[in-house]
């Protein structure tokens, strides 16, 4: 699409959109996980998202000829790798502040760039693994290892944001031949097809008070939402199916150097849910934290944006958002 006076401010506009359905997201799930099993809400919601995306965004994408593809097993691996990443991430999310597991989980640019050198040997400078180094000590200021106040479960954020990674380095595989609707319907469909395994074997709900709050959320047994909950998991599936197909029309429309940034606006958001939802009010720490990650995470975009220009060809990730 030609970049017009009209068409420039749609991309940011869609990646503002989108993020603005992730923390809707998380703070939902956040919302629920102390009523109902995580297995549970996901697939309620990826039903419902799939239903959104099957009557709304595949028509807008070419109708359901866009489903045909020839890397099933690359898009399985690629579900695989987002239910991963989701369960990880939303069972921290059950005992975490929304604001910390956030934070923690937007090293996640910086675990691309050097996923990107080992498996797509793409080359990174210095100041990059520099700024690499700088996040993780972030990360390291964050979690504390070793002291009285350390929180093992800030380690499940940091696993979603590995999985995530993969993620990524798979879809700069298949991005070149396959749409983003049809990588987000076969994210969908993995995930109803986990879920619905997972609630079958687990949704009896026998060990639901074997290890607390984090675990139980995932082994509580399955039950029939109240009704006052069912705007909130209809929302959630609106959040899943929009948030997806907004932040793929961010990146089909603009440079990713240019949305990709935009993706931080998450951080404050979750903040404020945390504080207006939750009271929730991020410590010392996690403000020194969040300020190196992001920093850190600003700074690897802006270099491959120079190197981008400098080489005539763009760098950065080129990555529709797919991790809820």
């Amino acid at each position: 699409m030609p970049h017009t006076r009209a068409t420039l401010p749609l991309g940011p506009i869609s990646a503002l959109v989108a993020t603005f359905f992730f923390s809707i997201n998380d703070a939902a799930i956040k919302f629920l996980s102390g009523d109902y099993a995580l297995h549970q809400i996901v697939l309620t919601r990826s039903l419902i998202g799939l239903a959104i995306l099957l009557a709304i965004m595949v028509p807008l994408q070419g109708g359901l000829s866009v489903l045909r593809t020839k890397r099933m097993s690359m898009h399985m691996l690629r579900g695989c790798c987002v239910v991963f990443a989701n369960t990880s991430f939303f069972l921290g999310l059950a005992v975490l502040p929304l604001a910390d597991a956030m934070a923690v989980f937007f090293i996640s640019p910086l675990i691309i760039t050097l996923f990107s050198a080992l498996f797509l040997h793409e080359k990174i400078g210095p100041r990059r693994l520099i700024a690499v180094a700088a996040g993780m000590v972030g990360v390291v200021i964050m979690i504390q290892p070793g002291g009285g106040s350390f929180n093992a479960a800030l380690l499940l954020p940091i696993i979603a944001a590995v999985a995530y990674a993969f993620l990524h380095v798979l879809t700069r595989k298949i991005g070149g031949t396959e749409s983003a609707a049809t990588m987000s319907v076969y994210i969908q469909l993995v995930f109803i097809v986990v879920s619905a395994t997972v609630g079958l074997l687990l949704g009896h709900g026998k060990w639901e008070d074997a290890g607390g709050d984090m675990l139980g959320f995932l082994m509580r047994a399955w039950h029939l939402p109240a009704a006052s909950d069912w705007w909130l998991l209809i929302l959630l599936g609106i959040a899943s199916a929009g948030g997806g197909f907004f932040i793929s029309q961010a990146y089909r429309l603009s440079e990713a150097s240019l949305i990709a940034p935009l993706e931080y606006v998450a951080l404050p958001m979750a903040v404020g849910f945390g504080i207006v939802v939750f009271d929730e009010w991020p410590a010392r720490t996690t403000w020194l934290g969040m300020a190196l990650i992001i920093g850190a995470g600003l700074f690897v975009f802006w270099r491959e944006t120079k190197v981008g220009t400098k080489t005539g060809t763009s760098v950065a990730p080129d990555r529709p958002r797919t991790r809820r």
